[in-house]
């Protein structure tokens, strides 16, 4: 009868802990909260490839195969389906987007892209570039175009774009179609579509500019943080007006009662560990010896040519 009871118990504890919600510290601190800080969350969450990281620019290596990435069908002008998830806002991308180059083993499709942000301009990324928050964090998730279990295990199942988002003075065009259907998915577990049709490429930073990122091998920064994604950490921010900034934290919510910003839907850095960091080799980068080095020797060549 013991063995029974404890066996139960044991059943009980084990079903609580598999149906509690996932959350972020901000709501696991509320009163009456029994869902789970990062600290506790499950899955691959407590292994050693985690995301997000701190990327030290000075200890990058730079990898001459990181070339400019080939964007196809990021120009599609359409209305977007956007979503309050409960964790985030998150934009569906369907069909014929997808990614090439910059290393990656095939193309991805594009699947959605999602945002963590702060009330505040310098906590809301989930990746930090020497130790620098930013007001936020923009992910454009990608996958491989097979449903194979060898894809489904591998390393780089997902290539995630990230883009740092920063306050600026003008407003960002290419976002506000996002931005005015925030006020219509205030509450969790609802969806709608954008008003106004606009191109995902206008929502990122000039195309010249993606040449340069970082890039490292992590994990999805949410449960069950799946140790599958290729980041790419691009070193150009998008610019946002604080107004336009300040929406995501004041239209949506955490909960049904709209009781709670959502805001702070920030996982915490993870340690890199073995890991490497690379970065892009900058096309147009200036040689790394001085200019009078490399001129003496011209020189001395014409001279000499010119006395014989």
């Amino acid at each position: 009868m013991q063995l029974l009871l404890a066996l139960l118990a044991l059943a009980y504890a084990v079903s609580s802990t598999a149906g509690a919600d996932w959350c972020y510290e901000i709501q696991a601190k509320e009163p009456n909260s029994h869902c789970q800080r990062p600290a506790d969350w499950t899955g691959d969450c407590q292994k050693t490839h985690q995301s997000p990281i701190n990327i030290i620019t000075t200890e990058a290596k730079e990898n001459p195969d990181l070339k400019p990435f080939t964007f196809t069908g990021y120009n599609q002008k359409k209305k977007w389906v956007v979503k309050n998830d409960g964790h985030s806002v998150k934009m569906m991308l369907g069909d014929g987007i997808f990614i090439d180059g910059g290393d990656l083993p095939t193309q991805y499709q594009a699947v959605q892209l999602h945002l963590h942000w702060s009330q505040d301009e310098d906590q809301g990324s989930e990746h930090t570039i020497d130790g620098k928050h930013f007001a936020m964090e923009m992910h454009v998730v990608h996958e491989k175009g097979t449903s194979s279990k060898e894809v489904q295990d591998s390393k780089d199942k997902n290539a995630v774009l990230a883009f740092m988002v920063e306050v600026g003075d003008e407003r960002n065009e290419g976002f506000q179609p996002l931005v005015d259907a925030l006020s219509r998915i205030s509450i969790p577990n609802t969806n709608t579509t954008t008003m106004k049709e606009s191109r995902l490429q206008d929502m990122l930073p000039k195309e010249e500019k993606l040449v340069h990122y970082f890039r490292y091998l992590g994990s999805l920064t949410t449960p069950n943080c799946d140790e599958t994604v290729v980041w790419t950490v691009f070193k150009e921010p998008i610019k946002l007006h604080k107004d336009q900034f300040l929406q995501f934290s004041s239209k949506l919510y955490y909960d049904k009662d709209q009781k709670l910003n959502m805001k702070d839907n920030v996982r915490p850095l993870q340690r890199l560990g073995n890991r490497q960091v690379f970065k892009s080799h900058a096309p147009g980068q200036l040689l790394p010896l001085p200019l009078p080095t490399l001129l003496v020797p011209t020189l001395t060549c014409l001279v000499a040519s010119f006395l014989q």
